[in-house]
């Protein structure tokens, strides 16, 4: 009994054989692997085996990244054979390629230097689709990505032209001890384009002339129904069937398929149907299951196809704003009968008109230079000075925008030199002062006088001239009567020749009396301010100079040590510079107590005689009796000759 699958692939035929416009297959042979009706409701895992656990294939994925390649072609992945569900996509956009070479590199996509433009490709057992995004407006990068399973080995590369490419590829791969089943070969439709088979639960369907469902291989809506590939007998491995037992039905050729190209040389396929031998009847084709389908293949369209123009995508505009150019790559390419391009002359295409390689282009406007304001009045009312005026950088929309986005070899001036004039000079005089420089007797009063440039040029003014105005006058407030002040002399000579010293002069405290002055006691000032008597001084700078700090403890006490202080160069305002001559640097390390250390005095050693001294009056220290017997009093007569002292 017929299954219901059979059966709904049975009645499937029977109405496309009927060319019922509204018949439809009940499932689409497009869905990849395990998806749609051939679940029969069950979730197909990322192997595309239903209900299955995802443990019959390998998932590999990665990322490619360099900061920087030599320009030209890099190996970045090996897919081998029988890879599926292949993704190869570029992180973002960029100037660099994705190229794609067989195992003995031949090219399918983007080889020998020639970028290809996208679109879909037939190579390696499936259909491969590559996929490059507007330059202009889309951020994403260049992908390729196909069905699979791969039939041959294939290399990716990347064409670098740009630092930093960024390639992620992902693909399945059966495990190795499953046995996965081979691609089906692939057909041909029409338009001369290979399309591939696509399997249902993992096996493929085929459809007899009699809507018969079996498994075997696919077959296109376009191909006129052949029988399926037969099944093993029940005979076993190695079993022949003998002449006598062959069936009085077999096969014969009752069609042909479409040819797989219009131009250029396609193949088709002979169609062969079961029939009766005596009688040639079409019988259904299970009956002739005892025998293999035969196969025949053969050219057709052998014809060369016209050329075509193959236009590649616009470059990036050559400028940022403003006027710019980009261009893209034309090329005349003639199709092949196996599904491929290849280039080909122009001569070839000369019966299409060229389309252009370059275009003008103009992101945006650029930004403009506009003055805001008119000059300013000249800076000064007589003789040299300036005046300005206010300008921008304004984009396209009128706002101002930073001065780098502006041809700075076009900016107008913005400050123009301005000459009102010579200007006049006078004498300028302030007030006379309101007090007199003396409390009591003769005194003066002062002003200031100078001679400045009058920029009220329109005075009729002759100069300052060789008469300088006054600027001091006497006063008098009245005799004095022994009244008592301090009186300063002249300041002394500066301490120091240059840098900061002191000064100083003498303050008295004197009684005037009628023109004549007479000193008296400092108490009879104290009532008013005394003056200072000592004052900071400084005739020049000194430069920089050689500062030192005083000497340290000397590190012994005898026998030779050391004493160190330290040295720094001070500029004037007491920061350390690098401008001192080193040839005056002054020490920083000096020997200190280099005599000799005395000796320590022996417990043991002492006198045993109360008259010992009269042993040393007598220079009897010489002999080893008295030096034993007035040791102390011996031994301090050495170190006085030694210079030494007792410690």
């Amino acid at each position: 009994m017929d299954s219901p699958r059979k059966r709904t692939v049975r009645a499937a035929l029977l109405l496309t054989l009927f060319c019922l416009p509204s018949a439809t297959l009940p499932w689409d042979f497009s869905s990849p692997p395990g998806e749609g009706l051939g679940c029969d409701g069950y979730q197909a895992d990322n192997c595309g085996v239903c209900g299955g656990d995802g443990s019959t294939c390998e998932v590999i994925s990665g990322t490619f990244s360099r900061s920087i390649l030599s320009v030209g072609y890099h190996k970045i992945l090996e897919i081998p054979v029988g890879a599926q569900d292949i993704k190869i996509q570029e992180s973002t956009k960029s100037r660099n390629y994705l190229a794609l070479l067989t195992e003995d590199g031949n090219p399918i996509i983007n080889g020998n230097w020639a970028v290809e433009r996208p679109g879909t490709f037939r190579a390696a057992g499936t259909l491969l689709t590559y996929r490059r995004p507007n330059e202009i407006r889309s951020r994403a990068g260049e992908s390729i990505t196909a069905p699979g399973p791969t039939t041959q080995e294939l290399h990716v590369y990347v064409i670098y032209r740009q630092p930093d490419p960024s390639v992620s590829y992902h693909y399945i791969l059966p495990r190795e001890n499953i046995s996965s089943p081979q691609p089906a070969p692939p057909i041909h439709d029409g338009l001369g384009e290979t399309m591939g088979l696509h399997t249902v639960e993992g096996e493929g369907f085929a459809l007899d002339s009699n809507g018969n469902g079996d498994f075997g291989v696919g077959v296109h809506p376009n191909q006129v129904p052949s029988d399926p590939l037969p099944s093993p007998t029940a005979a076993g491995p190695g079993s022949q069937l003998r002449p006598e037992q062959l069936s009085p039905y077999g096969w014969r050729r009752t069609g042909s398929t479409l040819c797989s190209t219009t131009c250029g040389t396609g193949r088709l396929q002979g169609v062969f149907s079961c029939v009766e031998q005596e009688t040639a009847v079409l019988v259904p084709n299970d009956l002739c299951e005892h025998s293999q389908s035969p196969i025949q293949e053969e050219d057709c369209n052998t014809q060369p196809c016209p050329g075509f123009w193959d236009v590649g995508e616009w470059s990036e505009c050559s400028k940022a704003c403003g006027p710019g150019a980009q261009h893209r790559q034309v090329l005349c390419r003639q199709a092949l009968g196996n599904g491929s391009t290849s280039t080909v002359g122009p001569r070839h295409c000369r019966h299409l008109e060229q389309p252009e390689t370059a275009a003008s282009c103009q992101l945006k406007i650029c930004s403009e230079w506009q003055i805001r304001s008119e000059w300013t009045p000249c800076s000064v009312p007589c003789g040299v000075g300036q005046r300005t005026r206010d300008v921008k950088c304004v984009d396209n929309l009128g706002d101002v925008a930073p001065d780098e986005e502006c041809n700075m070899k076009l900016r107008p001036e913005d400050v123009r030199n301005c000459d009102t004039g010579p200007c006049g000079r006078s004498w300028f005089l302030t007030r006379w002062s309101d007090r007199c420089s003396a409390e009591c007797g003769g005194g003066s009063r002062s002003r200031e006088v100078v001679c400045l440039m009058n920029h009220v040029s329109s005075l009729p003014l002759d100069g300052c001239g060789d008469e300088r105005p006054e600027d001091v006058m006497p006063c008098d407030l009245g005799p004095c009567q022994g009244k008592p002040d301090w009186y300063t002399g002249t300041w002394g000579q500066c301490s120091s020749e240059c840098g900061i010293g002191t000064q100083s002069r003498t303050v008295l405290c004197l009684l005037h009396t009628n023109g004549s002055f007479e000193a008296t006691a400092p108490s009879d000032c104290a009532h008013l301010p005394r003056p200072p008597e000592t004052q900071s001084c400084q005739i020049k700078m000194c430069g920089v100079k050689w500062f030192v700090t005083e000497w340290s403890t000397c590190s012994r006490s005898c026998e030779g040590g050391y004493q160190v202080r330290e040295v720094r160069c001070l500029a004037d305002d007491l920061t350390e510079s690098t401008a001192c001559d080193p040839f005056l640097m002054p020490e920083d390390r000096n020997e200190c107590n280099t005599h000799l250390c005395p000796p320590e005095i022996d417990e043991n050693c002492q006198d045993m005689y109360f008259n010992c001294n009269m042993v040393v009056q007598a220079s009897l220290c010489v002999y080893s009796y008295y030096k034993t017997a007035c040791c102390a009093s011996c031994l301090r007569v050495s170190w006085r000759e030694a210079g030494l002292s007792i410690r």
